[in-house]
């Protein structure tokens, strides 16, 4: 057989795994069509970002085009801030992104509506031998892209948690992942906080510790940290197109969790030139099966307690709620995509 034909049957059987993990409809489409009203627009948008946990929607790249999409863009950004930009712009239509920063564009009043959890943890602490616990990080250096990044965000609210003020008890200092990894093996900054593959980079290079794990340590691992969301104006003028492109993502999630191996090789060889073996790693360390599992309303109010205690926002978690958030994809999506 030819590398194109072997190549051929590899791709289809790829999608073929996927009606085992839950995502049937894929093989019938023509009756799941019939019953839902045409696609407004053919064509959709995301956001080709840094972190490798976003997994995901790339390997949805193909189920997006079987749900209709015969248009499917992704815009290379390569600051964190430049996916939830994206989505309150408009440049985006949907995305996975950090729950926290979402939130920050919700009461900011920019039209961007969190539609569905994604995956548990993915963001990891790593600190020297100067910090062994997360209230240890007073008066020391901490680095980060920028400040309002998914980083800077994510650890102001793990601080304030544990009674630190983040804008006084730490010296942010801002670094590209590249010159911040550097720092912290050379002790020259005390703590980095990473995602995919800058943690599993970090530890198999033996660089500091783990002092806090987002995908095992509690209370982190019980609530999302990347979730679907949408730009507002996209979701209402296109609710097919929504749930379309919202099934994929979640088909694609189940592939992540039973085919880690060929979802790390195509992360691999196409979105995140990588070593492989840090793939495979976040493959089988993210849970991204719990989508149908956990309470997205409770990640949204858990997160937006936090970075109300971190004093970056000022809303009630129920504003919150009723002003950035849409469940109704997302319960109808659960009856279909039953395991």
């Amino acid at each position: 057989m030819s590398k194109r034909r072997s190549d051929h049957w590899s791709r289809r059987e790829f999608l073929t795994k996927l009606g085992l993990a839950g995502s049937a409809a894929l093989l019938r489409q023509s009756d799941v069509f019939a019953a839902e009203p045409l696609l407004e627009t053919k064509r959709i948008r995301l956001v080709h970002g840094p972190s490798m946990c976003q997994a995901p929607q790339y390997i949805a790249e193909d189920l997006l085009r079987s749900e209709g999409f015969a248009d499917v863009r992704y815009t290379k950004k390569d600051g964190v801030k430049g996916i939830e930009e994206a989505l309150a712009s408009g440049e985006a239509d949907i995305n996975l992104h950090f729950v926290a920063p979402l939130l920050l564009r919700v009461e900011a009043g920019d039209p961007v509506v969190i539609l569905a959890g994604g995956h548990v943890g993915c963001f990891e602490l790593f600190a020297n031998e100067r910090v062994r616990a997360v209230r240890d990080l007073k008066g020391k250096t901490v680095g980060v892209l920028e400040l309002g990044s998914s980083q800077h965000v994510f650890l102001a609210s793990i601080m304030s948690y544990v009674g630190l003020n983040p804008s006084k008890d730490v010296n942010w200092v801002l670094y590209p992942p590249p010159e911040a990894k550097r720092l912290l093996a050379e002790g020259k900054i005390d703590a980095y906080l990473g995602f995919p593959p800058d943690p599993q980079e970090l530890r198999a290079k033996n660089i500091a510790r783990v002092i806090v794990n987002s995908a095992a340590d509690r209370p982190w691992s019980q609530y999302f940290c990347c979730m679907i969301a949408g730009n507002r104006d996209f979701v209402r003028k296109n609710p097919t197109a929504t749930k379309r492109a919202m099934r994929a993502i979640l088909k694609a999630a189940n592939i992540c969790t039973v085919e880690p191996e060929r979802s790390a090789k195509s992360l691999v060889e196409k979105w995140y030139p990588t070593n492989y073996d840090y793939a495979l790693q976040v493959m089988r360390d993210l849970p991204y099966g719990k989508w149908r599992e956990f309470d997205p309303e409770d990640t949204v109010r858990f997160y937006a307690l936090r970075l109300h205690e971190a004093d970056m926002i000022k809303s009630s978690p129920q504003k919150i709620i009723a002003q950035g958030t849409d469940w109704r994809f997302l319960r109808e999506l659960k009856k279909e995509l039953k395991a």
